[in-house]
């Protein structure tokens, strides 16, 4: 189409430097004093116009397809790039929620270590508060004993002075079990209850 537009314009400017005008000499004078000629100005164009579709073909269009290629390479460099910047995006936030998690595992692990290490203080200290009572009922058991056996060491003693008291006051032997069970059950009844 372009084709037959160029040779019909060209046809046209051609016919035009062909023919001549109603008032040529005025014409050739203007374009004289100008310097140009109108046949040759005219034969000039059409050849231009004839040339437009070669030009356009072997030059214009791939110009322009480049262009075009260049121009969708330029637009799928920019779609990478925002798939890349919200890849980076994302893997922020996960990066971010993984470090949270991470920091709320941590916390509460060492929530659980502290309520653990609470645990086994109290369990402990328990455990001491029953040694110790357990150490304190054996010492007054053992103090209660050694009381009850000094007391009945303390009676046998009281009731052996009092018998060599008795024998060296009246003079006779006292030392029987009849008398000392006498004088065993004057201190019983003596005695102060403990």
């Amino acid at each position: 189409m372009r084709w037959i537009i160029a040779i019909v314009i060209t046809a046209v400017l051609w016919g035009l430097s062909a023919t001549p005008f109603i008032d040529q000499a005025n014409q050739v004078l203007i374009l004289q004093q100008l310097g140009l000629n109108l046949k040759t100005a005219l034969v000039q164009m059409g050849a231009v116009v004839l040339m437009f579709p070669f030009v356009d073909q072997f030059f214009l269009a791939p110009l322009r397809e480049a262009m075009y290629e260049r121009t969708q390479k330029i637009e799928e460099t920019y779609t990478e790039i925002e798939t890349l910047r919200d890849q980076m995006a994302q893997v922020k936030v996960d990066y971010e929620k993984r470090l949270e998690q991470t920091e709320a595992e941590a916390r509460e692990q060492i929530q659980s270590q502290i309520k653990e290490a609470q645990e086994l203080r109290t369990q402990l200290m328990h455990e001491a508060a029953a040694k110790a009572e357990e150490l304190v009922r054996r010492a007054q058991d053992e103090i209660e004993n050694e009381k009850k056996k000094v007391i009945g060491e303390l009676r046998l003693e009281v009731v052996n002075l009092t018998l060599s008291a008795t024998e060296k006051i009246l003079g006779e032997n006292m030392n029987s079990e009849r008398n000392r069970k006498l004088v065993e059950d004057f201190i019983n009844t003596v005695e102060a209850p403990a």
